[in-house]
């Protein structure tokens, strides 16, 4: 699997849990959970932008 490729993957692995880490945050009443849960989706937006802009390069 080609570098961009794999950091697309990856990344949307990471949004997904980092949604399902959110959602439990707020469902428990567990903040720093909830915070977590963003920060690790948000790691995985930018991850994904990294695999699309590696694909156009063709890295």
């Amino acid at each position: 699997m080609k570098s961009g490729m794999k950091d697309k993957v990856e990344g949307k692995f990471h949004e997904a849990k980092g949604k399902v880490k959110e959602v439990a945050g707020k469902v428990t009443g567990q903040p720093d959970l909830e915070q977590a849960g963003k920060e690790e989706k948000l790691g995985g937006k930018v991850q994904t932008k990294v695999g699309e802009i590696k694909t156009v390069l063709g890295k």
